[in-house]
């Protein structure tokens, strides 16, 4: 498959049940949220993550989609090797590329094709051992949950005990923050003319969708509670710019609660009191819908 020509936007619907789907360290490890409107956020940098991991797990046989930013790398090691390939020395002193364009240029090419993340999401490599910088052609927005949530702090006891001080104790006590049910909203872009400088292939555009949809099923932890994708909604323009600002797409997509829930008048508890539909009647010349679960 040859680089992306066509630019696309999407919408992600995933859901966490009994967990923290993305802690926040400033406020003891609580579930992230918007403090005047009680809406939950996930960063764009916790998805990356989960979404580096499930390409790492499942095209491991393949070269070609190495991870760059991953779990006790020592990057300046990692860009070192792309000189070494090219049989070229780092200026480790003066921290920059080589003199030659065209061995810059090369470089830079080596870590792209290398690696999928940096193809994907770009990198900044300026280290000691300089490999440039990369803008990526996918970004992620914030995902934001569609109704506020309220997160809750758990005791927790353990049996065991930590020191040996502590052996008489009958158990040890602990938290756990949990939000009950939350369903997010993801969204993000693929641009195809970036995706052209970084060598991002319909192919990689492919694992990246699988990447979403799949994500969180080896990402489970007690922690994290039961976090799954639930829908992908994917607008693929039919030129390389795009027939229309990303908006306007996204406000296609709504998200109601069912006549059930709505009688009821209880919070969401599962994926089934949504109703989520896109107005295909209003979708723009030139771009088509795809939805995928």
């Amino acid at each position: 498959m040859g680089v992306l020509t066509k630019r696309h936007e999407f919408v992600l619907f995933f859901e966490v049940e009994n967990g923290n789907p993305n802690g926040d360290p400033d406020a003891g490890n609580m579930p992230r949220i918007d403090p005047e409107t009680s809406v939950g956020l996930v960063t764009d940098v916790c998805l990356k993550r989960k979404v580096r991991n499930y390409v790492q797990m499942v095209q491991s046989d393949k070269s070609h989609f190495d991870i760059y930013v991953q779990e006790n790398a020592v990057l300046n090691l990692v860009n070192e090797e792309a000189y070494k390939s090219l049989q070229l020395v780092p200026d480790k002193k003066n921290k920059k590329l080589p003199k030659e364009t065209k061995d810059a240029d090369a470089v830079v090419a080596y870590m792209c094709h290398r690696f999928f993340d940096i193809r994907a999401f770009g990198a900044v490599m300026t280290t000691e051992v300089n490999c440039g910088q990369v803008r990526g052609p996918v970004q992620l927005g914030f995902s934001k949950s569609v109704d506020p949530i309220v997160p809750q702090d758990i005791t927790i006891t353990r049996m065991a005990v930590t020191n040996e001080r502590d052996a008489d104790k009958e158990r040890t006590m602990g938290r756990k923050h949990i939000v009950p049910y939350g369903l997010y909203r993801l969204e993000g872009y693929v641009s195809a003319p970036l995706a052209a400088k970084t060598g991002f292939t319909e192919e990689d555009l492919e694992i990246f969708w699988d990447a979403l949809l799949n994500m969180f099923e080896h990402d489970h932890s007690a922690a994290r509670g039961k976090m799954s994708s639930r829908k992908l909604v994917i607008f693929e323009h039919d030129t390389v710019h795009g027939n229309a600002p990303a908006y306007k797409l996204f406000d296609l997509i709504r998200v109601t609660p069912t006549a059930e829930r709505t009688a009821s008048g209880k919070p969401a508890r599962s994926f089934q009191d949504y109703n989520i539909s896109v107005d295909q009647s209003a979708l723009p010349s030139g771009v088509t819908v795809h939805e995928r679960t």
